[in-house]
């Protein structure tokens, strides 16, 4: 499949950023994250063949949605600091020879990353770099998929989720336009890059590179309440804990296969901070407001789902406790190295898994004036950096969940080949077997 990019442009905000406005400061929780770009790809069906047309309200909308979205206009200056230049946000259009049909019966890993209009990978500085990058695809059908790569210095995926169903409902003509809240410095200011170094000391270590493999798996509405209803004994899992404990084990089981013997082993959750806060943060506040929670077991393998399940809810529930000091500025400091020290000291000979969820943010929502997006994803490459990753979206419907998981290539090898895992969950289907909508 060819895609070709057959235009390039900056798209600019369409009011200038205030002069005082110009050096947007990273908050110290921005310092968090190693990856330099959130990348997400929305398809959407299309029969219009003269799309091309349309774009320009696309373009007159961003521009507007970008005077308020102002840091997304700019670039990056240094690890603490964004250039609000207002040069603005990169913006292509490409074309492909595929239709989308044709694309979606079994979309292939090694060619995700053509939607997109930037690499994802870590390699080398992203300083000087665009904050917001932007792909336009146009299938020969006249399918469309929307690429981003927005700065993940900045951006989490709550906060992508406000940004592009913001210019979604822009393009549209809403008359009720979010203000977004850009208070994570003012909350959590950075003098120096202490959290960022060492961060690095702690993650790093537990994170595995290596061959590796990524497979999509699918959980149904059914299939999920199935596996809630085997998780439920002193708890009453959510959807995502009941997905995640039953990942873990059955990761951890194919690693005990591998190696012949069980391994101690940590999961570790992203955990969305904003509702944690008393009092809550309103939704549409951006940056990369989030922590990590962790629980080490011996062999989770060999132990009850209901079990991993209440193990996975018991850690991420414990971030509340750490958040009440993460807002305490003469307590930050120590809570932060506490708990980062307990990630890395769990993390010492353990096999190491690492969950997000970018369930229930509201991709599926945004709506361009094609409909709702048939397919969202973000997976960025077809070479991952970390391995033992596993990242889980929402279905179309909001009921099931896809998991993309990331293994070692022999653990892998296993387990796709998971009886039990295949019970619960189908292998690499097709999106449109899931692309119901709510009723």
């Amino acid at each position: 499949m060819e895609v070709n990019v057959i235009s390039q442009e900056r798209i600019k905000p369409s009011f200038p950023t205030p002069q005082n406005l110009r050096n947007f400061n990273l908050s110290l929780l921005d310092q968090l994250i190693p990856a330099p770009f959130a990348p997400l790809t929305l398809f959407y069906s299309n029969e219009d063949l003269e799309i091309l047309d349309r774009v320009s309200s696309l373009k007159e909308s961003l521009s507007n949605v970008l005077t308020r979205f102002y840091p997304l206009g700019g670039k990056i200056k240094d690890e603490l600091t964004i250039d609000c230049d207002d040069e603005g946000a990169y913006f292509a259009i490409a074309k492909t020879n595929s239709t989308l049909a044709e694309f979606l019966i079994r979309p292939k890993l090694n060619l995700m990353d053509r939607f997109l209009p930037c690499e994802t990978s870590f390699n080398g500085s992203v300083i000087g770099a665009r904050v917001a990058n932007i792909q336009l695809t146009i299938f020969s059908c006249g399918g469309i998929s929307i690429g981003f790569c927005i700065s993940h210095k900045i951006f989490d995926g709550a906060s992508l989720s406000t940004f592009i169903r913001e210019w979604a409902n822009a393009t549209l003509g809403s008359k009720e336009p979010v203000c977004p809240s850009f208070i994570g410095s003012d909350m959590f200011p950075a003098e120096d890059l202490w959290l960022r170094d060492m961060s690095i000391k702690s993650f790093v270590p537990i994170f595995k590179m290596g061959r590796s493999a990524t497979r999509r798996f699918l959980f149904k509405a059914s299939e999920i309440i199935a596996l809630k209803t085997k998780a439920t004994l002193n708890s009453n899992p959510t959807r995502i804990e009941a997905v995640s404990a039953f990942l873990w084990k059955c990761a951890s089981t194919a690693s005990r296969t591998r190696k012949g013997f069980s391994s101690p082993s940590v999961q570790t959750h992203v955990v969305n901070l904003r509702r944690r806060f008393e009092p809550p943060l309103h939704e549409h506040t951006i940056g990369n407001l989030i922590w990590f929670s962790s629980v080490k077991l011996s062999s989770p393998s060999e132990m009850g789902l209901h079990e991993l399940a209440c193990q996975t809810r018991k850690g991420i529930r414990e971030i509340n406790g750490f958040t009440k000091n993460l807002v305490r500025s003469n307590e930050r400091r120590g809570a932060i190295i506490e708990s980062l020290t307990k990630t890395k000291d769990v993390g010492d000979g353990a096999n190491y898994y690492g969950f997000t969820s970018w369930c229930n943010f509201g991709f599926y929502e945004a709506d361009f004036g094609w409909g709702k997006p048939i397919w969202v994803n973000t997976v960025g490459s077809e070479c991952p950096v970390f391995i033992n990753l596993v990242v889980l979206m929402d279905t179309r419907d909001g009921e099931g969940i896809e998991a993309w998981v990331t293994l070692d290539e022999e653990e892998m090898a296993l387990l796709e080949t998971n009886d039990e895992l295949l019970t619960f969950a189908s292998l690499d289907p097709s999106p449109l077997q899931a692309t119901k909508t709510k009723q």
